[in-house]
């Protein structure tokens, strides 16, 4: 499966607001956690994930996500591609990133607030967790 940006849609009335993503399937999620940059170090890079898929959902605020798919996970190659979406809380959508790859999470907003669906049971996540140097490749802007 490759990354891919999962779209769903918002409704408003006099009430009030509804996001959703009807297209997202829960199918293999085991945990989630809500992630909020600190002002300081508004940057999360590179985490990579040998077995974890990861999905991405805005609830406040804007982020922009790089991903890289990792060619060697011992020795990973500086010159590969990095791509990136921006999500931000007013457009709900969802970005799935699968297995093999790193990823960086950069808050683009104060207290912007981001929840991440991650597929592999907490038992498993230290065969799996890859931590890269934030420098080893740059966040197209």
């Amino acid at each position: 499966m490759n990354v891919q940006v999962i779209q769903g849609d918002r409704f408003e009335d006099y009430r009030g607001s509804v996001a959703f993503v009807n297209d997202f399937k829960f199918d293999g999620i085991e945990r989630f956690y809500v992630i909020t940059n600190s002002d300081e170090n508004p940057v999360r890079a590179w985490q990579g994930h040998k077995l974890d898929c990861k999905n991405f959902y805005c609830v406040s605020g804007s982020f922009q996500i790089g991903f890289v798919a990792i060619d060697d996970w011992m020795n990973p190659s500086k010159d590969l591609k990095v791509e990136s979406v921006v999500l931000q809380a007013s457009e709900s959508k969802v970005l799935h990133i699968p297995a093999g790859y790193a990823n960086a999470i950069v808050a683009l907003e104060k207290d912007s607030k981001l929840i991440s669906f991650s597929t592999l049971p907490l038992s498993r996540v230290k065969e799996d967790d890859v931590r890269f140097d934030k420098d080893t490749w740059q966040l197209n802007e």
